[in-house]
């Protein structure tokens, strides 16, 4: 249900044909909200046949155009009610979680080499969420919007470090063998 409203908040923020919507998923939202080319146009497909968006008329008709689209106002409507609708926290699904409680009853050699792969990559999205923090949140950067765009980074770097920190508490109290027999 939120890839629709992860579109239209894209649109708001700029007008945008799918292509250039793919490439800020994958530099922005993407953080937290993944979806595929594909899912992107067929949302864009269902969200104009719903009248929440348009494309835009070119400026110069031209063979094989990108179309543009921007949010309609039902689009918008559609977007404020779902921020203002009330959701429960969704459950921590991460199949390393699942992976270790199986370790526990059928052992896994090599589980810690797992422990310290997944370690690396949170800390290298955290590395990438902290030069992402310095470059498009200075101090003087400081409007409503920034700081809740800021706020949702913050989530993201939290969550990396607790992710490292786990995880180094996990390689230090269960060292390989404990990792390799039930």
């Amino acid at each position: 249900m939120s890839l629709p409203h992860a579109i239209l908040t894209a649109l708001l923020e700029k007008p945008s044909s799918g292509l250039e919507l793919t490439r800020r998923f994958d530099r922005s939202i993407g953080y937290f909200w993944s979806a595929t080319h594909q899912q992107i146009y067929r949302e864009l497909g269902k969200l104009e046949q719903a009248g929440q968006i348009r494309a835009l008329e070119p400026a110069q008709p031209a063979r094989g155009q990108k179309k543009e689209y921007e949010v309609l106002p039902a689009g918008r409507e559609a977007l404020s009610a779902w921020v203002a609708r009330q959701e429960d926290p969704k459950q921590v699904r991460d199949p390393l979680l699942l992976r270790m409680r199986a370790a526990a009853v059928v052992g896994a050699p090599g589980l810690d080499a797992e422990l310290r792969r997944h370690l690396e990559l949170h800390r290298r999205q955290l590395a990438e969420y902290r030069e992402i923090e310095i470059r498009d949140f200075p101090p003087e950067r400081d409007t409503p919007g920034d700081r809740l765009r800021h706020l949702v980074l913050r989530g993201g770097i939290d969550l990396e470090n607790f992710w490292i920190g786990w995880l180094t508490r996990a390689l230090e109290d269960y060292p390989e063998q404990a990792c390799g027999a039930p």
